[in-house]
């Protein structure tokens, strides 16, 4: 016959297989701060280097322009929501850094909670998101209209922009080495990466290429930035047999690097 001190005994035990269990089964995931791969603080900047790319006379020709650019964060505002965020103002000089400072952009950051905001030529784009983990995925232009660079370029890359996956690619890199700099703890957000027809081998063919990627270092901010939008029309002449084709793109690209930062 089973006594009280047995009962008891029994209780206690199923108690701490409870706990344990429960131990087991909640696990909580612990991820980084946004903040630390994206500082903000009113009087920091970084300076990059920025490659331009444009195409000439009517599309036919690609050219490359260098500068230097700064962005400064300039205040702590509220943004048109009435959140709380923090200006930048972006300057440009030449590529070597020898002409004076000129105001150029104006943009916003605002910090939430689980994500980071950046809005940029009316554009509002979320840059970081939680839990900052290999393959976590967001809308990162879900706030984007319909075709948002159709007032520049008439091309048909920007078509569904509102649908890219951001993703976290490749974990956080201990070390990685950008344009000859080396950084700790570098963090990649691979944006978009498409192509059709690329290379362009044939110029009878349609041609199109959309790439996006930005890459973070812990307690700096953003390093690096490509970013690249064009597509080729083979743009026909003449009656078959007798057809020519004479391409051009439109479109654009951008590829930054940072060089300074305080």
């Amino acid at each position: 016959m089973r006594t009280s001190a047995h009962i008891r005994t029994g209780l206690l035990a199923l108690a701490a297989l409870l706990v344990v269990s429960c131990k087991k089964t909640t696990e909580t995931f612990v991820t980084e701060p946004l903040e630390n791969y994206l500082p903000l603080e009113v009087g920091k900047y970084i300076t990059y280097r920025l490659d331009s790319t444009v195409f000439a006379n009517f599309g036919k020709i690609e050219e490359t322009h260098k500068y230097q650019v700064k962005y400064e964060i300039n205040a702590q505002v509220t943004d048109n929501l009435g959140r709380p965020g923090y200006r930048v103002y972006r300057y440009i000089s030449d590529s070597a850094g020898t002409q004076p400072w000129t105001p150029d952009q104006t943009l916003f950051i605002t910090a939430l909670d689980k994500q980071v905001e950046v809005t940029e030529d009316n554009l509002r784009f979320i840059k970081l998101h939680l839990p900052i983990t290999d393959g976590f995925s967001w809308k990162g232009n879900k706030y984007f209209p319909d075709n948002p660079y159709g007032d520049l370029y008439s091309f048909s890359n920007d078509d569904a922009m509102g649908d890219w996956d951001f993703t976290y690619a490749g974990g956080i890199a201990p070390t990685e080495t950008i344009e000859d700099q080396t950084y700790n703890d570098v963090l990649t957000v691979q944006e978009d990466d498409e192509s059709y027809n690329v290379p362009v081998i044939d110029p009878g063919s349609y041609a199109a290429r959309s790439y996006s990627i930005e890459k973070y270092a812990k307690n700096i901010g953003l390093v690096y930035r490509e970013f690249i939008l064009w597509e080729q029309q083979p743009n026909p002449t003449g009656n078959p047999p007798n057809v020519t084709y004479d391409p051009y793109k439109v479109g654009f690209g951008i590829k930054l690097w940072m060089i300074d930062h305080n």
